[in-house]
């Protein structure tokens, strides 16, 4: 299965592009993950735009209303969309500091939650690509992830 981490703006905090080089870094060992960054906006262009980049892909809003899952949780469910077969790649949106649309919630599979707290965007993408990595990690058997 393919990931793709779509975010509204590339990250310009030191911590956060080191943070983002250093998970993609880990990444590469363990599969398909691409970061594409599309232009920031209003809420409405950067909602299309994310829409536009995970075209036939199963999208996951990242928002602070969606599901809470365990780690354990939510790689059982990859693990299933990936079984399935049905599913090549799931795209993970990030939008910018209005957040999404309606719109965008309507039209993903999953609205995810990292926390019920509201985050900055470029923290937001260093949470996620900490926790693929250790869905990653759960997958391969490695002792990263301790429960």
């Amino acid at each position: 299965m393919r990931f793709r981490i779509i975010v509204a703006g590339k990250p310009a905090l030191a911590y956060s592009k080191t943070a983002v080089a250093e998970y993609l870094k880990r990444l590469e060992r363990h599969g398909s993950y691409d970061l594409i960054i599309v232009k920031a906006g209003d809420r409405e262009s950067v909602s299309q735009r994310l829409l536009d980049a995970s075209e036939g892909c199963y999208r996951v809003a990242m928002d602070e209303r969606g599901i809470k899952p365990t780690t354990r949780d939510l790689a059982k469910s990859f693990e299933d969309l990936e079984i399935s077969g049905e599913v090549k790649t799931i795209a993970f949106l990030i939008g910018a500091a209005d957040g999404h649309t309606p719109e965008i919630r309507k039209k993903s599979h999953m609205t995810l939650s990292l926390s019920s707290l509201t985050m900055q965007h470029e923290l937001a993408l260093i949470v996620l690509l900490e926790q693929l990595y250790r869905l990653a990690s759960i997958k391969a058997g490695s002792p990263y992830h301790r429960d």
